[in-house]
């Protein structure tokens, strides 16, 4: 047992050397500012998608190369994409140092194109408070880069299997259906999740966030350096707020997938 911790720690000790070796020669080829759709690069004509920029904290402007086909519209501190007639379309975000980041969204016939609805069930209500969901992946990668660790892109499947959850209006953890709806959405990694639930509709992403971090386990998932994307889910019923958050970890295995 001995043998093999140790021959554990130096593989772990030799991937942790060589990660940060790698930094310098990678940190130049990185995007300033990252930009991606929830709904991802392809779009159907009058779909409407959030747009994710990051880093989070900082005010930019979103311009589309071709606003006949694809609008951008600011609502609240989101942008949002909207696919207008077929074509594509360069979106830019840039921010008051003139740094600039951009991605290209494809529009499509919606009359042509095929269908995408994960097979999971609730899924009728996958899109459902986007603005508050939007806002918890804010200050859940506001609080993972106070901490030291790299903020996390959306993940489409997960925030599709978190949304799903919180539908179900869990009060405590179901592991297994949990698992299974990561893998129904179509994420094939093991995850971590946290859960909260209170009495009460309004600033619900400041109070979901604040208590994960109020919870040292909850805050330990929230900032697990080796997740590498994310995705929330929220349900609001009768006065209380249901809300659930995915964090994917691409070198573990979930048994349902």
């Amino acid at each position: 047992m001995t043998s093999i911790k140790k021959r554990t720690t130096a593989a772990l000790t030799a991937t942790i050397l060589a990660t940060t070796l790698a930094i310098p020669a990678t940190a130049a080829e990185a995007p300033t500012i990252r930009v991606s759709s929830y709904k991802g690069s392809s779009l159907e004509v009058g779909e409407r998608s959030g747009l994710i920029i990051g880093p989070s904290g900082t005010n930019y402007t979103v311009t589309s190369s071709d606003p006949d086909m694809v609008a951008v519209e600011q609502v609240l501190t989101f942008w949002v994409a909207v696919a207008k007639a077929e074509g594509t379309a360069e979106i830019t975000a840039s921010n008051s140092a003139g740094e600039r980041g951009s991605m290209t969204l494809t529009v499509g016939s919606a009359a042509l194109a095929a269908p995408e609805a994960p097979t999971i069930g609730d899924s009728a209500s996958l899109v459902d408070n986007m603005a508050i969901r939007q806002e918890m992946i804010r200050l859940i990668n506001q609080t993972r880069k106070a901490n030291g660790v790299s903020e996390l892109p959306v993940s489409e499947a997960l925030m599709n299997a978190a949304q799903t959850c919180s539908n179900r209006r869990y009060t405590w953890h179901h592991a297994p259906e949990e698992s299974q709806a990561a893998a129904d959405a179509g994420y094939p990694y093991g995850f971590g999740d946290n859960l909260t639930v209170f009495t009460g509709t309004a600033d619900a992403a400041r109070r979901a966030v604040d208590n994960w971090i109020n919870s040292p386990g909850h805050f330990e998932t929230m900032i697990d350096p080796r997740c590498d994307c994310i995705g929330v889910g929220v349900t609001q019923r009768d006065g209380i707020t249901y809300c659930y958050m995915f964090v994917g970890i691409p070198n573990s295995v979930n048994f349902y997938a």
